[in-house]
């Protein structure tokens, strides 16, 4: 990443649910900086800033803490029950010339081969591990499938990642399959299919035409 955006953040001195509530109304996110055995800080960010920094594709940041200046990787990331709003951040202490291991996201590019043989594309995972220099960490890493036929799967070993990145997910890890549409079924099948009704034991059976009712 060639930018590398600069975060205002303040060092938290008071804790509790009802600070960090009131943090977040007034537009602030509460965040740890930790690593390189240093010790751990707690932190207030302007919760803005920092969305929008990763939403541009932002994951190597400058945090500048008073007159201390520090270079952090986003590390994890905690949502509210909603699965929306950002509400806490991890941030990692690093430095420029070493490689971290991070989650990056998977993009799919080009239309499947399996397609235009009445076949669909699932996705079974939407990110990788991978180790790579902090300075180049990608947004995504694409994943092509034009020549994914059905019937084909496409595994985490068979992406191609650029140079100086180190595939950390396992190998075999199923990202992507091809297979056909199931056809609709009629409602006669569905009917021949579902489970004949149990007979009640005790219970009087209707006669049948030209049959004599049971005494």
């Amino acid at each position: 990443m060639a930018k590398t955006l600069v975060l205002k953040a303040e060092v938290r001195e008071h804790t509790g649910r009802k600070v960090v509530q009131s943090m977040r109304r007034e537009g602030r996110m509460p965040a740890i900086v930790y690593g390189h055995k240093q010790e751990p800080v707690a932190v207030v960010l302007d919760a803005h800033d920092f969305v929008e920094g990763l939403h541009h594709g932002h994951r190597l940041m400058d945090v500048q803490i008073g007159k201390k200046k520090e270079k952090i990787i986003v590390k994890e990331l905690q949502y509210d029950h909603l699965g929306k709003n950002i509400i806490h951040a991890d941030l990692m202490r690093v430095d420029v010339k070493e490689s971290v291991r991070v989650t990056v996201p998977i993009e799919l590019k080009g239309i499947a081969a399996g397609t235009h043989e009445g076949g669909i594309i699932e996705e079974h995972l939407d990110r990788l591990e991978i180790e790579c220099r902090v300075t180049d960490i990608p947004e995504t890493i694409v994943v092509w499938v034009r020549d994914v036929h059905v019937g084909d799967a496409v595994h985490a070993g068979e992406v191609e990642l650029p140079s100086g990145m180190k595939l950390i997910s396992p190998a075999e890890t199923l990202l992507v399959t091809c297979h056909m549409v199931a056809a609709a079924k009629t409602t006669e099948q569905l009917e021949e299919e579902a489970p004949a009704a149990p007979e009640v034991v005790g219970e009087e059976k209707e006669p049948e035409e030209g049959e004599a009712p049971q005494e």
